[in-house]
């Protein structure tokens, strides 16, 4: 008999939409935007979760996404996004080390 995590919920797949620069929940309501500049940096613009579905770690789980894709991509991350730079990143510290530092922008 298998056993779930926490409350019985499963880890939500989050797919990573290319084309129009989103990680999201597989039917779309939950999302994290993002812009890619000089290729080579992820600007996190954006992280929504409808009403209905918050409280269920899924803005955690669209960031884990997007800066796993960033980390094995080769990219730096400039969190834009609020609840990225101000909720997530402080619960999750390990993930400074690929955050955009502004010196870099003279050798880009």
């Amino acid at each position: 008999m298998a056993t779930a995590g926490s409350g019985g919920k499963e880890v939500p797949k989050i797919v990573w939409n290319e084309r129009v620069g989103r990680f999201e929940t597989e039917d779309k309501e939950a999302f994290l935007e993002y812009e890619l500049r000089n290729k080579v940096i992820m600007d996190i613009l954006h992280t929504y979760v409808p009403p209905s579905k918050r409280g269920l770690g899924l803005a955690s789980h669209l960031c884990v996404a997007a800066f796993s894709h960033a980390q094995s991509h080769s990219l730096h991350v400039i969190p834009s996004c609020s609840y990225v730079s101000d909720t997530f990143l402080p619960r999750n510290p390990s993930w400074n080390s690929i955050l955009h530092k502004e010196d870099l922008k003279s050798h880009i």
